[in-house]
């Protein structure tokens, strides 16, 4: 169980590191996009292509990270008027739906990436299937986090309302 929880720990950190790479090459090319623009009157041609692959990329990177702390599989109102067993069971109804979602997203995505992989994108001399890469592998990183949320069990207890 522990080998799981390093391995769940590592994943989650080269995640978080890989996202805030992206986003902060995706600012920094944006910024030379608008210098090389409007200062040096010289358009950039690879840098909003750039900004643009590596924003979907952290997205994608980022929503496995929220799914892993449990933020966005919430149903606080619904969640707040059961009580003990039924929340639970509504948590489970929650999950089971993400998961098969996040499923047919990652086959959905794998079929894209592979239907796309001879188109290139001309800026940056590189097939665009790289760029639709980040919808199968953000969703399978986020299935793996739900299931590892899951698999955790409740992390709240119900509160009544007064």
């Amino acid at each position: 169980m522990r080998l799981i929880a390093r391995i769940d720990r590592g994943l989650c950190r080269g995640v978080s590191l890989a996202a805030q790479w992206l986003l902060f090459s995706a600012v920094a090319a944006g910024f030379y996009q608008v210098l090389a623009r409007f200062v040096l009157e010289s358009p950039s041609a690879w840098s909003e292509a750039w900004t643009r692959a590596s924003i979907i990329w952290a997205v994608m990177l980022g929503v496995a990270l929220a799914f892993r702390q449990g933020a966005m599989l919430g149903v606080d109102l619904l969640h707040n008027l059961l009580s003990g067993a039924r929340a639970r069971c509504l948590e489970h109804l929650v999950l089971l739906i993400v998961v098969g979602f996040l499923g047919f997203l990652v086959w959905v995505g794998g079929q894209m990436t592979w239907r796309v992989r001879f188109q290139t994108m001309p800026s940056l001399d590189a097939s665009i299937s790289w760029v639709y890469l980040a919808i199968p592998v953000g969703a399978a990183l986020s299935l793996a986090a739900v299931l590892a949320y899951w698999a955790e069990g409740p992390r709240r207890q119900h509160i009544d309302n007064i």
